[in-house]
């Protein structure tokens, strides 16, 4: 691990676990460690004193795992802290649900101190943001897919203080597993409490000094044990011993003297289960990979879309300023200069609304002059649908010599929430009608957006929700889920009246008004 000295954070409800844990990272060279019993205490210690890594266990009460990721990554002041999540989590929904919130590794139960040493060096070695080339994006996955591949056999322990039992369990298994042996219990729980614990345990009750029992409950107590599999091998047979084996999470209960062949079926069953569960790390390491995968490409993307596309506005720019243009030309490029920023603008808003989806995004909230948005969104707006004959009119209700209305929000994000909805409106109203924009002034302030044409009724009740689009032959359905997203993310709303009697659509969008036009208005 990085020997630059770090402060870790562990969160887990059980003190025992808090405690090995931080004994774990002591051993690796951590010396400066904070527990917390909850996502309440480890948000109340965030905001004290600064931490490098926080590993935190997924179910507590109180605030548990997920919920203290999501609060983290909403706060500015931890959203690149690296978080490594410890769970036993086997559902592939609750997974993808932790990485889409910003997880930055994941940690299956029972691990190994290599395994623990593997994830923190990956969460410290990854810097937040940072933009790599495709090539070395695609060398990582291909570098961590054998690791992934290699889970070896799986280890078997036999723990047994009679020599002839060892032997005869021993032989039985050596060709299929890797076979180890204890001859009490002491040297069992050194075995499966150290940085290598095995895959299943085959487990005697009667042993001198420490017995089967007390072997399974102190191995209950340990990270790196408390999830092995047990199997008693004795020769209890009342029900009584079996029951209170049962009890403590033993996963099955096995009489002397043995029958082979009924042991092998056994042990043969278990294993099928544990590989599967060996695998899970690997399919989590998977899923990360190709989320970080993703993230990073899009990344170059709009990186390498934004350099020629900045190249065009200022060539565009120049253009427009020739003096020997005239007024029709310098209004066409001026429009070319508008629908470049317009592209710009949805470059940028992809990332935010993939935050947003995920719980991420945060408002860094400013006025904007919202009769402004809306007055170039239509002219852009009566260019592209001119075939139609269309009459757009923006009525943002102001009088003259006062100051604009302005909303609380992100101009963005506004900009792209109108584009949208005064788009749809125009391709949805039929040819030579009108189509009618217009700002109330009000506490919040809205924006009615009106045109002939019906939405279908098929399609209101799920009108903003993702790929609701009827009639349109390339329509994607997001143009009216964008929107709400992008309006809830303000502070707002967005609703939809339809007409039948009239034909007539109408949208509603309502966004806070900014502190200080709300001062002058008073």
């Amino acid at each position: 691990m990085n020997s630059k000295p770090r402060t870790f954070l562990v969160v887990d409800d059980f003190e025992a676990m808090r405690k090995i844990t931080a004994t774990q990272l002591r051993s690796l060279g951590v010396r400066e460690i904070l527990t917390a019993a909850n996502g309440v205490e480890a948000l109340r210690i965030l905001k004290q004193q600064p931490v490098d890594v926080v590993l935190s266990d997924w179910n507590m009460p109180v605030m548990d795992g997920m919920t203290l990721l999501k609060a983290m990554r909403e706060d500015p002041a931890t959203t690149h802290l690296p978080f490594i999540m410890i769970t036993a989590e086997a559902q592939r929904q609750r997974v993808q649900e932790a990485i889409a919130a910003g997880v930055s590794d994941l940690l299956v139960k029972p691990y190994t101190m290599e395994r623990l040493t593997d994830r923190i060096d990956r969460a410290l070695s990854r810097k937040p943001g940072s933009s790599r080339a495709a090539s070395e994006i695609v060398a990582e996955v291909e570098q961590a897919a054998p690791a992934r591949a290699e889970l070896g056999r799986p280890t078997l322990l036999v723990v047994d203080d009679t020599p002839d039992n060892l032997q005869l369990i021993a032989r039985l298994f050596k060709g299929e597993y890797q076979v180890r042996i204890a001859h009490n219990g002491t040297k069992a729980l050194d075995i499966c409490c150290s940085d290598s614990p095995p895959d299943l345990v085959l487990l005697d009750v009667m042993m001198p000094g420490i017995d089967g029992f007390e072997v399974l409950e102190r191995m209950r107590e340990h990270p790196s044990a408390e999830h092995i599999p047990v199997i008693f091998v004795t020769a209890l047979s009342d029900d009584e011993f079996r029951v209170r084996g049962l009890k403590l999470g033993a996963v099955d209960y096995v009489t002397k003297p043995i029958d082979p062949e009924i042991l092998q079926v056994r042990v043969r069953n278990f294993m099928r289960y544990i590989e599967l569960h060996r695998q899970l790390q690997g399919d989590y390491d998977g899923m990360l990979e190709a989320a970080r995968l993703r993230d990073d490409v899009e990344h170059i993307t709009r990186h390498d879309m934004k350099g020629p596309l900045a190249g065009v506005i200022g060539l565009v720019h120049s253009l427009a300023a020739d003096e020997q243009l005239n007024r029709k030309q310098v209004a066409q490029l001026r429009l070319a200069e508008d629908t470049a920023y317009q592209l710009l603008d949805m470059i940028n808003l992809s990332s935010e609304l993939y935050k947003i989806e995920t719980g991420r995004f945060r408002l860094q909230a400013a006025a904007v002059p919202i009769g402004d948005t809306l007055r170039r969104i239509v002219e852009l707006a009566r260019a592209s649908f001119a075939e139609k004959h269309l009459v757009i009119a923006v009525d943002v209700d102001r009088d003259v010599g006062l100051p604009p209305l302005q909303a609380r929000g992100d101009a963005m994000l506004c900009h792209s929430l109108f584009q949208n909805l005064i788009k749809n409106a125009c391709e949805a109203a039929p040819e030579g009608t009108r189509v009618s924009v217009a700002l109330r002034d009000g506490d919040p302030l809205t924006v009615v957006i009106e045109n002939k044409g019906a939405v279908p009724p098929a399609v209101r009740e799920r009108f903003f929700d993702k790929f609701a689009t009827q009639g349109k032959a390339d329509g994607s359905g997001l143009g009216t889920y964008s929107a709400r997203l992008l309006a809830e993310a303000q502070g707002g709303s967005i609703a939809l009246e339809v007409s039948d009697a009239n034909n007539q659509t109408r949208l509603t969008v309502a966004l806070p008004r900014s502190e200080t036009d709300r001062v002058a208005a008073t």
